[in-house]
């Protein structure tokens, strides 16, 4: 499997080490791959529609904005 390095600030990662039996690799992976499905089913919509290229990108941070409010609970 290949390893990615991600930069975090020292609030966030001092937040982690409180939690030290989260395995935190497999948060990230989860995420990670929760984006890239989202990403799949936006290139999917946008080929299919007529938004324009920013509405597209509207779209995607408000679906961003939704997915780390629900992260955040």
């Amino acid at each position: 499997m290949p390893t990615i390095t991600l930069s975090v600030p020292e609030d966030l990662k001092r937040g982690m080490d409180e939690s030290k039996e989260i395995n935190w690799s497999e948060v990230a992976r989860t995420a990670i791959r929760s984006k890239v499905s989202q990403l799949k089913i936006l290139k999917t919509i946008s080929a299919k529609s007529k938004l324009t290229e920013k509405d597209a990108l509207e779209l995607g941070r408000k679906i961003n904005e939704s997915l780390h409010r629900d992260l955040a609970k």
